[in-house]
């Protein structure tokens, strides 16, 4: 499962984002993190529909427009691997 974070040089809540959705993240077995500046893959994120950052795909699909909390992330990811 790749998990792709749509971020900015810059931006705060990135930045403490990173920190904590990275930790749940790799909690979660088999789990591929990515950190993608939307500077420089802005037709990737277009195409995502991404329109704020910084928010958060899952195999391809956007899956938090916005920010979601760590236990957020963390239930979508069981959900995901059929550990709900």
């Amino acid at each position: 499962m790749k998990i792709e974070l749509f971020n900015a040089p810059g931006c705060e809540s990135c930045a403490t984002a990173l920190v904590e959705l990275q930790a749940v993240a790799t909690t979660v077995s088999g789990v591929e993190w990515c950190e993608v500046n939307v500077l420089d893959s802005l037709d990737r994120a277009v195409d995502l529909g991404v329109l704020t950052l910084p928010a958060l795909a899952i195999d391809g699909e956007l899956v938090f427009a916005s920010l979601p909390t760590p236990e957020k992330l963390r239930r979508a990811l069981l959900q995901r691997t059929g550990h709900d």
